[in-house]
């Protein structure tokens, strides 16, 4: 990782936190509609995989999909629009929060389903595959996601057909209320990889450094074709599952304050401040950027038009 690299990291990192934050807030003050979930606390997985694609690869999303978005190169602005409802938004305000997507920089869509990323990640991996573009796909998706029968057709279809796909567990302890420990009789994700003969391997999700090594690896074997892989981010999502949410008791706060202790933005910024690839000073001015950056983005959304009436007919495909 260079000095550039560095500087990307840290500022998608921070957007992702600013962003988030500023819709909470615009949450609560009514000001957006239906739900958001907030990817609070998991910045560090979303940018560093994404660090090692270009616009040209695919990822697919999940219902706590801003983060992916941003990471992958969205335009917050677009973003926000979005989940307010506006016509300068993603999907023309009718998609919101959970229905994100940029085919243009190769954002699939996030999914309000759990673990329907998955198969559209394979089949994009499989048509870069039979088209030979040089191309990776990546399924973001959460550890309950693992649970679904799309998870294990997905991973086998890619496995048989060494698809150049990379599948990313956010494990983030927890399936709406329901802990892993009580889904799931494994300790790891990753050691489900077996099973379809692939790689499976483990990275602590708050450390995008170490995320951004490992997944770096594994979506080069994915791009040179050898075959796909798993990997389980170990990470903690800060706020409840949904904003709103009346009831979040079944966190741990002492277990909470203990994964605070290792925040991806902290972690990041005294990892590459060490390294001397980020100042104070320049973690400083990136951080007032981004946070005009955010502004602009809500005043950008709260000045753009409603969608028509005639609207809700546009775009009908099928």
């Amino acid at each position: 990782m260079d000095g550039i690299k560095a500087k990307e990291i840290y500022t998608k990192l921070f957007r992702i936190r600013t962003f988030e934050e500023r819709v909470a807030q615009l949450f609560a003050a009514g000001e957006l509609p239906g739900f958001v979930h907030l990817y609070i606390g998991e910045e560090a997985s979303a940018v560093g995989v994404c660090a090692n694609l270009t616009s040209e690869d695919y990822i697919t999303s999940t219902h706590r999909g801003h983060g992916h978005c941003i990471a992958k190169g969205g335009d917050v602005s677009r973003m926000m629009a979005e989940l307010m409802g506006k016509r300068t938004g993603y999907n023309k305000g009718k998609g919101g929060s959970m229905h994100l997507a940029s085919t243009e920089i190769g954002i699939l869509g996030a999914n309000g389903i759990v673990a329907a990323g998955m198969p559209i990640a394979t089949g994009a991996a499989l048509s870069a595959k039979f088209q030979k573009n040089g191309r990776v796909a990546v399924a973001f998706f959460g550890d309950g996601a693992t649970n679904q029968g799309t998870f294990h057709e997905a991973i086998n279809f890619a496995s048989v057909f060494k698809l150049p796909v990379l599948y990313v567990c956010e494990n983030n302890q927890f399936g709406v209320g329901t802990r892993i420990t009580e889904s799931t009789n494994i300790k790891d994700i990753a050691l489900r990889a077996a099973a379809y003969g692939i790689p499976g391997e483990i990275v602590d999700g708050q450390d995008v450094v170490k995320v951004f090594e490992v997944s770096g690896r594994l979506i080069e074997r994915a791009r040179s074709g050898q075959e796909p892989a798993l990997l389980e981010c170990k990470t903690w999502r800060y706020h409840a599952h949904f904003e709103g949410e009346p009831d979040a008791s079944y966190k741990s706060k002492a277990e909470e304050a203990e994964w605070e202790t290792r925040d991806p933005i902290i972690t990041a910024k005294r990892q590459l401040g060490l390294t001397g690839l980020l100042s104070e000073a320049e973690a400083a001015s990136i951080e007032q950027n981004v946070r005009a950056e955010v502004e602009a983005a809500v005043e950008f959304g709260r000045r753009s038009p409603d969608p028509e009436p005639d609207d809700a007919l546009a775009d009908v495909f099928a």
